[in-house]
C-alpha cells in the first residue's frame, strides 16, 4: 500500500510539473523582457521609463511567432500614431478646440480601420489610434491646450520607450523559444487536405445508393478552414521566408475553400443522378486519380507531410487528367471538371504546406495579400463609440481641470479601441480589464510602499517585480478569469511607475490608479450605451450583403471577375461569427460555387456565340425567384447543339450544360436563400 500511494503521489506531482511547466516558462520570460527593457531604459535615463516595460509585457506572447508578430505590428502602429499627433499639432499649433477634434477624429478612423483589418495588422491600427493619445495626453496643458513645441520631442520619446520594450520582449523570447507554429501550421495543412481528398474519394467509391451524407462533415471542415487564419498569421512571425511568401498561404486557403465548394457540387451531382449512372461516373472519374493521393483515402496523412512535392505533382497531373476527360453527357462533364477543382484546391493547398515544411515547390508570390472588407457597418459603429468616449472624456477634463484626466483619456481610449474589435466580448473584456486594473493596483500598491523603499540595486528591484510578475504570466495562461489575470499583470508597470529615481507619493499613485479605472469603466459604460452588433445580426447582414451581390451579379449590373467574385465571398465566410449557424455559412458557399458558375457560363454563352441566350434567366433569378430561372436555364441548355464536327464546340457546349447543372442543384437546395429577402 505504501508503494502504491507513493507510486500515484509521483504521477501526479510530474503531471502537475508538466502541466504548470509551460505556464511557469511563460512568467519567466515576461518578467526578463520587463527586466531587459527597464534596465536599458534606465541606463537612457529617458522620462517614462515604465512605457518600456509595459510595451515588453503587452507584446509578450505564449508562442515566439505571436511575439514577433505582435511586438512587429506595435512597432508600426506606435510609429504611425508618432507621425499622426506630430502633424496634427502642427496644424492647430494654437487651436485647443479644433486640436481635440482631430485627434477624436483620427482615434475614430484607427478604431474603423482596426474592424476592417484582421488579427495583428487590426492591432497595428489600433495602436495608431492610442499611440497619438498618449502622446498628446503629455503634450495638453491643465484644460486640454497643446503644446507645439512638446510635441516632437515628447513623440520620439515615447515611440523610442516603446520600441525599447518590443525589442527587448522579441530578443528574450527569440533566445529562449525556438517557435513551433510553423510544425503545427503544416500538421494543419497536411491533415485538411487529406481529410478532405480522403473523404471525398469515399464518397466516390459509394456513389449510388449507398451514397453517404457528407454536409455535416463539410461543415466542419469549413470551420476548421476558417480558424487557419490566426495561426497564419502567428507563423509569418516566425519567419522573413514565409511573410514574403505570405500570398501563397492566403491562395492555400482560397483552394481549401474551393475544394469544399467543389465537393458540394459532386455531393449534388451524385446524389441526383440515378444509382447506376452515378456509380459509372464515379468509377471513370475516379479511375483518374493516382494511387498517391489514395493514402488519404485510407486516414493516412503522413506522406502528405513527408513528401508534399510528390502530392503536389499528383494533384496536378490528376486535375489536368480530368479536365482532358472525354465526356458524352454534361453530368460526366461537370463531375469531371469539379473534381478537377477540388484536386487543384488541394493542390494550392500542399503548396502552402510545402512552404511551411520547405520543400522544393513552387513558392513564388502569385498576388499580392487582399484587404477583404466583408461589411462596412461594424466599422463605422466602433468608429462612433470613439469618438463619443474621448470626446466626451476630453470635455470632462476640460471643464474639472481633474490633474489626471490626461490618464484618464489614455486609458479610455486604449480600452475602448483594443476591445471594440473583439465584437460580441467587448464588454466582458472592458469588465474583466477594471477587475484586472483593481486587483493589480492593490498587489502593485504593496511591492510599491512597502517592499521597494528598501531596495536600492537595481537586480534587488528586478528580483522584486519576479515575485509578481513570473506568477502573473504563470496565471494569463490558465484557463479560468484568463483576461482578468491578463491585465492585472500585464499594466503593472503602469501601476508601479517605474523610474531611475523612485517616487513615493501615496497621493499621486491612487489618483493615477483612479484615472486608469475611471477609463476602463467608462469604456466598457460605452460598450453597454453603444453595443456592438449581436453576432446574429452580423450573420444576417453578411447573408443579405452576399444576396445583394449575387443578384446584381446575375442582373450584370456590375462587372466581377472569377477571381474578384472568389475573393469577396471567402473574405465573407471568414468574417462569420462563430455564432452563425452551420446552415449560413453553407449559404454562403452554395453563393460562392453558384456565382463562379454563371460567371463561367457567360463565357461560354460567349464563346459559343449564345451569351444573350442565358440573360432572360439570370434577370428572372435577380428578382429572386429560383425555380423560374432553373426552368428556363435548363430550357435554353437543351438547345445548345454545336455545329456538327467542331469539337471545340461540343466540349464548350457540355461544360456551359455543365453549369447549368450546377447552378441549377444549388437553387434548388437552397431556394429559401436566394429567394429571400436581401434586406441590408
Amino acid at each position: 500500500m505504501p508503494r502504491k500511494l507513493s507510486a500515484r503521489w509521483s504521477a501526479a506531482l510530474r503531471g502537475a510539473a508538466r502541466t504548470a511547466g509551460r505556464p511557469l516558462l511563460f512568467g519567466i520570460r515576461l518578467w526578463l523582457s520587463v527586466s531587459l527593457a527597464l534596465f536599458i531604459a534606465f541606463y537612457l535615463q529617458l522620462e517614462d521609463e515604465y512605457w518600456a516595460g509595459l510595451s515588453a509585457a503587452l507584446v509578450c506572447q505564449p508562442e515566439l511567432g505571436a511575439s514577433l508578430r505582435k511586438g512587429w505590428y506595435r512597432m508600426v502602429g506606435t510609429l504611425i500614431g508618432a507621425v499622426a499627433i506630430v502633424a496634427l499639432t502642427a496644424l492647430f499649433p494654437q487651436s485647443r478646440a479644433v486640436f481635440l477634434i482631430g485627434l477624436v477624429l483620427w482615434g475614430a478612423i484607427c478604431a474603423g480601420v482596426a474592424t476592417l483589418l484582421r488579427n495583428f495588422a487590426s492591432y497595428a491600427a489600433v495602436l495608431a489610434g492610442y499611440t497619438a493619445v498618449i502622446v498628446a495626453a503629455d503634450a495638453l496643458g491643465a484644460t486640454g491646450g497643446p503644446r507645439a513645441n512638446a510635441v516632437f520631442l515628447l513623440a520620439v520619446t515615447r515611440a523610442s520607450e516603446i520600441c525599447i520594450g518590443i525589442v527587448s520582449a522579441g530578443l528574450v523570447l527569440a533566445g529562449t523559444d525556438f517557435g513551433g507554429t510553423r510544425r503545427g501550421l503544416a500538421a494543419s495543412f497536411a491533415a485538411l487536405p487529406a481529410e478532405i481528398t480522403g473523404r471525398f474519394l469515399n464518397m466516390l467509391a459509394l456513389a449510388g445508393p449507398n451514397l453517404p451524407e457528407t454536409l455535416p462533415i463539410r461543415r466542419e471542415l469549413l470551420r476548421r478552414v476558417i480558424a487557419l487564419e490566426p495561426a497564419i498569421d502567428a507563423a509569418k512571425g516566425e519567419s522573413s521566408q514565409i511573410r514574403y511568401h505570405s500570398p501563397v498561404l492566403q491562395s492555400a486557403v482560397d483552394g481549401l475553400f474551393s475544394a469544399l465548394a467543389a465537393w458540394r457540387t459532386v455531393a449534388s451531382l451524385l446524389a441526383w443522378l440515378p444509382h447506376n449512372q452515378a456509380i459509372e461516373a464515379a468509377r471513370a472519374v475516379g479511375q483518374e486519380i493516382p494511387h498517391e493521393l489514395r493514402s488519404a483515402q485510407r486516414g493516412v496523412p503522413d506522406p502528405w507531410m513527408a513528401a508534399p512535392a510528390q502530392i503536389h505533382y499528383s494533384c496536378e497531373v490528376a486535375a489536368r487528367r480530368l479536365r482532358e476527360l472525354p465526356a458524352s453527357t454534361p453530368s460526366l462533364r461537370l463531375l469531371a471538371d469539379q473534381t478537377a477543382s477540388l484536386l487543384a484546391g488541394i493542390s494550392c493547398a500542399i503548396n502552402g504546406l510545402a512552404l511551411l515544411s520547405a520543400a522544393p515547390v513552387d513558392r513564388s508570390p502569385t498576388r499580392r495579400v487582399e484587404v477583404r472588407v466583408a461589411d462596412w457597418l461594424p466599422a463605422f459603429v466602433n468608429a462612433g463609440r470613439v469618438v463619443l468616449v474621448i470626446g466626451g472624456v476630453a470635455l470632462f477634463w476640460i471643464l474639472s481641470e481633474w490633474p489626471s484626466g490626461a490618464t484618464a483619456i489614455t486609458f479610455a481610449a486604449i480600452a475602448v479601441a483594443l476591445f471594440s474589435t473583439r465584437a460580441d466580448q467587448a464588454y466582458a473584456t472592458a469588465a474583466e480589464f477594471v477587475a484586472g486594473v483593481l486587483l493589480g493596483m492593490a498587489l502593485t500598491a504593496v511591492i510599491k510602499f512597502a517592499v521597494l523603499p528598501g531596495v536600492e540595486t537595481f537586480e534587488g528591484f528586478s528580483l522584486v517585480i519576479g515575485f509578481y510578475l513570473v506568477p502573473g504570466g504563470a496565471l494569463m495562461l490558465q484557463p479560468w478569469r484568463t483576461a482578468t489575470f491578463t491585465f492585472m499583470t500585464a499594466f503593472f508597470c503602469a501601476f508601479l511607475d517605474a523610474a531611475n529615481a523612485m517616487t513615493y507619493d501615496t497621493l499621486q499613485f491612487y489618483n493615477t490608479a483612479l484615472a486608469i479605472v475611471a477609463g476602463g469603466v467608462v469604456a466598457a459604460l460605452s460598450f453597454l450605451l453603444v453595443p456592438p452588433l449581436p453576432p446574429a445580426f452580423r450573420a444576417g447582414r453578411l447573408m443579405a450583403l452576399t444576396l445583394r451581390d449575387f443578384r446584381r451579379l446575375a442582373a450584370g449590373r456590375r462587372f466581377w471577375t472569377l477571381d474578384d467574385w472568389q475573393g469577396l465571398l471567402l473574405g465573407r465566410l471568414a468574417a462569420m461569427p462563430e455564432a452563425a449557424t452551420p446552415s449560413q455559412r453553407s449559404d454562403l458557399l452554395t453563393a460562392l460555387a453558384v456565382g463562379a458558375e454563371i460567371i463561367r457560363l457567360r463565357r461560354f454563352g460567349a464563346l459559343l456565340g449564345v451569351g444573350s441566350a442565358f440573360e432572360p434567366a439570370f434577370a428572372v433569378l435577380a428578382q429572386g425567384n429560383s425555380a423560374v430561372a432553373t426552368a428556363q436555364l435548363s430550357f435554353f441548355g437543351a438547345l445548345l447543339h454545336p455545329h456538327a464536327g467542331v469539337e471545340a464546340e461540343a466540349e464548350l457546349a457540355l461544360k456551359a450544360r455543365g453549369s447549368i447543372l450546377a447552378i441549377a442543384w444549388g437553387l434548388q437546395e437552397h431556394a429559401s436563400y436566394f429567394d429571400g429577402k436581401d434586406r441590408v
